[in-house]
């Protein structure tokens, strides 16, 4: 009897189960319907439309949580420019991808701007998921231990207005998210200055933004020296396509000198031209 009594609750328990399942799976699929039925799906156009929408856009002082749990607010970063790139833990291929891309990206950045002259920060928008020790891990995974990068998490509600701030959309979807796939840069003032996009991007469409928002800092204009050598250094680093990195260009220096002999020696013949009938 007992034996019987423990299959029926077992078999209940089983069937239960099922069900929650059953009706687990059927939301899941109504709020997809639902969705698609008023459009809420991802279309690449309008993400596009979205992200260059944001040029401009101040971005709030939204509060997140680092790795260690600690409170970040974006405001604490002000002073610098801010590099931001939305990703999802659990996502297989693109994120992990755009990350370790722009570990490369950042180390050759910070060869030429310096390692403390601009910060990083990956924010998790799977709000559910994506917890302080989701994005501890996914760092690790990537070997990302960069000094001026940041993992932060962050509710929902953050989430959701982080991502207005920033242009960026993203919809749930089979894969588990659908998504543009774009890395933001922030400027000192904290207005988004301009998007990168793509997963394996050309360095200097994120180094160049970089250099020109660090060399044209406000602090060095009202110090002749510093200002000279912040638009040097702005000219004269340049990007090798053949070896992929940054380097100091010293040719526009020989331009300069060549072009000051041509107009010195321009004006002295003139000047020699023109002695004879002044001493007249």
């Amino acid at each position: 009897m007992a034996n019987v009594i423990t299959r029926n609750v077992v078999a209940k328990i089983a069937a239960n189960a099922a069900a929650w399942r059953l009706a687990a799976l059927l939301g899941v699929l109504l709020q997809a319907s639902a969705a698609h039925a008023l459009g809420e799906q991802y279309d690449a156009d309008r993400a596009l439309a979205s992200s260059q929408a944001a040029l401009g856009t101040t971005v709030r002082d939204h509060q997140l949580t680092d790795r260690l749990n600690r409170r970040v607010g974006l405001h604490d970063f002000a002073g610098k420019p801010l590099v931001i790139s939305m990703i999802f833990t659990s996502c297989h291929h693109i994120c992990p991808t755009t990350t370790r891309h722009l570990d490369k990206a950042n180390e050759a950045a910070r060869a030429v701007l310096g390692d403390d002259s601009f910060q990083v920060l990956s924010v998790g928008f799977d709000a559910s998921h994506d917890t302080p020790q989701a994005m501890q891990a996914f760092a690790r995974e990537q070997g990302i231990n960069a000094g001026n990068w940041r993992f932060l998490s962050a509710g929902a509600e953050t989430i959701a207005a982080l991502s207005q701030d920033l242009g960026f959309l993203y919809f749930p979807s089979a894969r588990g998210f659908d998504h543009i796939n774009q890395i933001t840069i922030v400027d000192r003032a904290g207005a988004v200055y301009r998007q990168v996009y793509g997963a394996n991007f050309e360095l200097p469409w994120l180094v160049e933004p970089l250099k020109e928002l660090v060399f044209n800092r406000p602090e060095s204009s009202g110090h002749m020296l510093a200002g000279l050598l912040d638009r040097v250094r702005l000219f004269c680093t340049v990007y090798d396509p053949s070896s992929g990195r940054y380097e100091f260009d010293r040719s526009l220096f020989f331009q300069i000198a060549i072009g000051l002999m041509i107009v010195v020696s321009v004006a002295l013949y003139l000047w020699r031209g023109l002695r004879p009938a002044n001493s007249d």
